[in-house]
């Protein structure tokens, strides 16, 4: 965001600078925000720190070392002599503006004044309540790395370049938000991002204006892509520091938002949300087989119980010797009915495990077996075929490796649904292409949403469809406009 004009210039008179600082930070009102009257070499000083966030055995130390000064040895260049001699840390900066001070204080720093000097003296010795890197759950893989990202963004920045170590590796700090001051990085290898993405993805960060962001990346999110009624995400989310990486190397632009230990990946294509670091940590035979099977698995999620209604609904359509993909028995609830219920059902289960203990778990899975299962059948309120092509529609929902197309593909399961209930055969054919005009409308920063298939590029599309050798993706994907192409 555009940074302010300065209102309040640090004063060589500590006092006013004291009182500026203690009515902007509510010292007094809040009891975690600390003032530290003191006095080194002669000289009044004030420490302005939030408890918690400041390393106290850092502090005792640089309290120390200016305990030991005498009033001699800040006669001239003050500040620069506690700056570069006296106060041995490392993130030592100065800053003449009371706001920025402030708002530095509330990140974390612990900022020092000294009474007749007009600049404030910055120690980022600071620390965050954080846990320990972990594999995420949605991203699990039998072989690979365990860590993961967390809600502190300098340990996700670091486990970012401990795997990228190119010396063109940029992390742009930006601040977003007027009350939050989120921290964001812009992160990108500049020899391969194309200058362009990069500058509108920055454009697009520099331009929210909003006092917070509660949400952290999901608001980010709605902010930089925009289409807020389009289920279908434009940035992909990761957890996995190495799968961060490999988009990195093949020219993406990762944003890392403090507060959360997702990482937004830029731009991406309806394939990226398709892929799974399991694939890559198998025999790419293997892994070619396993994509296969995630594509069968997401696509039946998607048109199989659709397909399966429209033949149920109009069994004219199936050939004899099909005729057992039909329905024996309707039941006394109508089929499209028993539809609403069970995908109602299925989603009001999703969130109440969600919302449940790990020890109540079981006891849940138990009530939903038997209620979706042979009591609702019994009763009549559902059917057996009804059950098992959910079912089967379910699993694909699961197997889809990316959260946000799984939702998304749910609603448009639910919007074939009902155009077929609606228009039958029609109903399903122009629900399928609306669904495809919308993708093929759509765009990611630039980048067609579905490419290599629309439009069309053989190479890559091969690299899609199958799980490619390493040694042989020696290309970078052309539709990102690499500056290095070759890997």
């Amino acid at each position: 965001m555009m940074e302010q004009s300065k209102k309040h210039p640090v004063q060589a008179n500590i006092e006013e600078n004291v009182k500026y600082l203690r009515e902007a930070l509510g010292v007094g009102k809040s009891f975690d925000v600390i003032q530290l009257d003191v006095e080194y070499a002669e000289k009044k000083m004030a420490m302005f720190l939030i408890d918690g966030f400041a390393k106290d055995d850092l502090l005792h130390l640089i309290m120390k070392f200016l305990a030991k000064l005498k009033p001699e040895d800040l006669q001239s260049d003050t500040l620069k002599k506690l700056v570069h001699t006296y106060i041995p840390y490392v993130e030592v900066e100065t800053s003449d503006d009371l706001d920025a001070i402030a708002d530095k204080v509330l990140a974390g720093p612990t900022v020092l004044l000294v009474d007749g000097l007009t600049k404030a003296i910055i120690i980022d010795a600071r620390t965050y309540p954080v846990r320990g890197p972990e594999e995420p759950d949605t991203e699990r893989v039998v072989r690979g790395s365990r860590d993961g990202y967390v809600e502190t963004i300098v340990f996700n920045t670091a486990l970012t370049r401990r795997r990228v170590r190119d010396r063109t590796l940029r992390m742009e700090y930006m601040q977003v938000g007027r009350r939050s001051k989120t921290d964001i990085v812009v992160c990108y290898i500049e020899d391969i991002a194309e200058p362009e993405i990069v500058k509108n993805i920055k454009d697009s960060l520099s331009k929210i204006d909003t006092d917070g962001l509660p949400m952290a990346d999901k608001t980010i999110e709605e902010f930089i892509s925009g289409r807020h009624w389009n289920p279908f995400p434009n940035v992909r989310y990761t957890e996995r520091p190495d799968t961060a990486a490999a988009h990195l190397y093949e020219g993406h632009v990762c944003i890392i938002i403090d507060g959360s230990p997702s990482v937004l990946i830029t731009p991406t294509t309806y394939w990226h949300h398709m892929q799974h670091a399991e694939e890559y940590r198998n025999k790419p035979l293997v892994g070619a087989y396993l994509r296969m099977v995630r594509y069968a698995a997401v696509w039946a999620s998607v048109f199989l119980l659709p397909l399966w209604y429209l033949l149920a609904s109009n069994p004219e359509l199936l050939p004899e010797r099909y005729s057992y993909i039909g329905i024996n028995d309707p039941g006394e609830v109508p089929l499209f009915l028993q539809f609403v219920i069970i995908e109602f059902g299925i989603d009001a289960l999703r969130m109440a495990a969600i919302h449940t203990p790990t020890s109540l778990a079981t006891a849940l899975g138990l009530i939903a077996a038997l209620m979706i299962g042979q009591v609702a059948v019994e009763v009549g309120l559902l059917t057996n075929e009804v059950i098992l092509y959910l079912s089967i529609s379910a699993i694909g929902t699961f197997a889809t490796p990316s959260y946000e197309m799984s939702l998304a593909n749910r609603l448009v399961r639910i919007f074939l649904l009902i155009t077929t209930a609606l228009f039958h055969t029609f109903g399903f054919v122009v629900g399928i292409l609306l669904i495809l005009l919308l993708l093929i409308r759509m765009k990611s920063f630039g980048i067609p949403y579905l490419w290599p298939f629309i439009p069309f590029n053989f190479r890559a599309f091969r690299d899609v469809l199958l799980r490619s050798p390493m040694p042989l993706k020696n290309r970078r994907p052309t539709v990102l406009h690499p500056k290095d192409p070759d890997r």
